[in-house]
């Protein structure tokens, strides 16, 4: 065994993800947004889907590509400690803003974590119920 994800296993993570760049640019273009001061959330309902579909944006601005791949990481598992704040059928994209890892980094998780159920919290206050 080499320890290696299998094919089966790589499509169930990625399950609950926006992969491609169509899935974020109608997002973009089509959604609402929420923003707070480390982070940006954009969203809108999915097409066809049936379970929240989370994606991340970390721009060049933001640090090299160790730095933005390490901070995805941190961001996968603050949404996913704050998961019941996701809607069914919705699809998010998170982006982050420049200064987002230094505080992430001095504050620590549980702060990060916030900053995600914050935005999170403000953009189900803009939607209709």
């Amino acid at each position: 065994m080499t320890g290696e994800p299998s094919a089966a296993g790589a499509a169930r993570a990625r399950r609950g993800r926006l992969t491609r760049a169509a899935e974020f640019d109608a997002v973009q273009q089509l959604g609402k947004s929420a923003a707070g001061r480390y982070l940006t959330l954009r969203y809108r309902a999915a097409e066809g889907g049936a379970e929240a579909r989370v994606g991340f944006a970390i721009p060049r601005k933001v640090g090299t590509a160790v730095d933005r791949n390490g901070l995805k990481r941190r961001l996968r598992a603050a949404v996913d400690r704050n998961g019941e704040l996701l809607e069914p059928a919705t699809d998010y994209v998170l982006i982050a803003r420049p200064g987002l890892p230094a505080a992430a980094e001095a504050q620590g998780f549980d702060w990060l974590s916030e900053q995600v159920a914050e935005v999170l919290r403000a953009a189900h206050q803009e939607r209709p119920r």
